[in-house]
């Protein structure tokens, strides 16, 4: 989302206490910095709690926010921060988990993926294998180094451009493109069944 006059002025709000703009903020990034974090550790409950603490952070330090830097890229830059501490604590690759997973409750509001409206596209044999495709990306994706993964998500999952996420992970722009130029590589490779090449 672009830093707009409206945007601006919620965001003051939010800064001076007022909940209800604080509210309108999470239903705006919420979905979205939900699926970067459940990406990142390929858990449902690890990226729920991590959006939690991310908002819990972003209570307490947003009166300090100065719009120096887009709102989003400072909330994508909090939850990668997060998403990085937290797997280095627990020590392990994320583990591979299907995007065509249900949510828990009919009402789960982070529901990231949908049934395709395509009545063909529901037959078992497709939904099989466009899971066993969604399970193969996870895998690939897991398998990356972590600052290939981080930029190849922060593209696709923030619609950023490269200097926002060179701004987010805190590296020059050439850097974050060469992460991206060769994570994408590596997935195509990975995904082709060249992992070894």
């Amino acid at each position: 989302m672009k830093e707009t006059a409206d945007l601006r002025n919620l965001v003051e709000r939010a800064r001076q206490g007022d909940p209800t703009a604080y509210d309108v903020l999470v239903d705006l990034y919420a979905n979205r910095l939900y699926g970067f974090l459940y990406r990142l550790t390929g858990s449902r409950t690890d990226a729920e709690d991590l959006l939690q603490d991310l908002f819990v952070r972003v209570v307490r330090m947003l009166p300090r926010y100065e719009h120096r830097s887009a709102l989003e890229g400072w909330l994508f830059r909090i939850a990668t921060n997060l998403a990085r501490d937290h797997i280095r604590r627990a020590r392990r690759t994320p583990p591979t988990l299907s995007i065509h997973e249900e949510p828990e409750t009919e009402g789960d509001r982070f529901r990231t993926w949908r049934q395709p409206a395509d009545a063909s596209a529901q037959a078992p044999g497709h939904r099989m294998e466009r899971g066993e495709d969604a399970d193969a990306l996870q895998q690939a994706l897991a398998s990356l180094p972590a600052p290939e993964r981080e930029v190849v998500m922060l593209r696709h999952f923030s619609d950023m451009t490269f200097a926002e996420i060179a701004e987010v992970m805190g590296t020059p722009l050439g850097t974050a493109l060469a992460r991206a130029h060769r994570g994408l590589t590596k997935l195509r490779r990975m995904l082709a069944g060249d992992a070894d090449s």
